[in-house]
């Protein structure tokens, strides 16, 4: 598995080895041994997907806070996406700044995003399946969104997002008062 870093301390994107055959591919996406070999010891909990009907559909940016903050793994099962991450630790040198990537089946990628980071993205394609892990339990109450064009994120997009009535409603970063705080140097 190849891990690169990011602008962003935490934030890392893995690309998993593949196999190839006449009958197709195979490819493992984690392997929690492997992943604390690389310094990226994380337990998750829980699997989640999400489809998206129509390319241009934004989701985000969302993020749990603490007691259950949640670490996501995010790759793509099928469509395009350019997925991003926000720092929104208080005190972090780089609050504010995002990073994004593209996701798709072809190029395997996947985006890591650690607790303290806002997580978003935006569907390129028809029908976008986005498959990833969660290191915490879905918590209701500490459910949580930033305004998704508060952060000065290009989002590629043509027109108007496609977007539900939490995300359209989500307060801007600068009217933000952030949960997390950044424990570096």
């Amino acid at each position: 598995m190849q891990v690169e870093t990011t602008a962003l301390e935490g934030v890392v994107i893995l690309t998993p080895r593949r196999f190839s055959d006449a009958r197709g591919e195979f490819c493992e996406t984690w392997n929690r041994r492997r992943m604390a070999e690389a310094g990226l010891d994380i337990d998750f909990v829980q699997d989640n997907r999400s489809l998206s009907v129509s390319a241009g559909t934004v989701r985000g940016l969302h993020f749990q806070a603490p007691p259950h903050a949640q670490a996501k793994l995010v790759r793509c099962g099928r469509g395009r996406l350019f997925d991003v991450a926000v720092d929104i630790r208080r005190g972090s040198p780089t609050f504010g700044q995002w990073v994004g990537v593209e996701l798709t089946p072809e190029n395997g990628r996947q985006i890591l995003v650690p607790e303290g980071f806002l997580h978003g993205f935006v569907t390129r394609a028809p029908d976008t399946e986005i498959l990833y892990k969660c290191s915490d339990y879905y918590a209701p109450d500490c459910d949580g969104a930033v305004r998704w064009d508060s952060c000065g994120i290009d989002w590629g997009l043509d027109g108007a997002p496609v977007l539900s009535d939490k995300d359209a409603a989500a307060p801007p970063l600068s009217d933000f008062d952030s949960p997390f705080t950044w424990e570096g140097a």
